[in-house]
């Protein structure tokens, strides 16, 4: 039996990128994390590490209460 798919280790986009703060001014890079119906994507599906993605949970809360990002997308 041959095995189809392949299981490939996400990783974390902000430690390879060296990043050390997400801020909540950067609406563009939080918009990745988001679904259409406006979830946080979750840490197993991003691969983000537990820092980064409690930084990036914080960071998604602050730019919707300031309203950079919708809380809801509209159709």
């Amino acid at each position: 039996m041959e095995k189809k798919y392949t299981n490939r280790r996400r990783v974390c986009r902000f430690c390879t990128e060296k990043k050390t703060d997400i801020s909540y001014k950067e609406a563009s890079v939080l918009k990745f994390f988001l679904t259409e119906r406006g979830k946080i994507i979750p840490r197993r599906i991003s691969g983000n590490c537990t820092p980064h993605q409690k930084q990036l949970t914080r960071a998604i809360k602050r730019a919707r209460n300031i309203a950079f990002l919708a809380f809801v997308e509209e159709r």
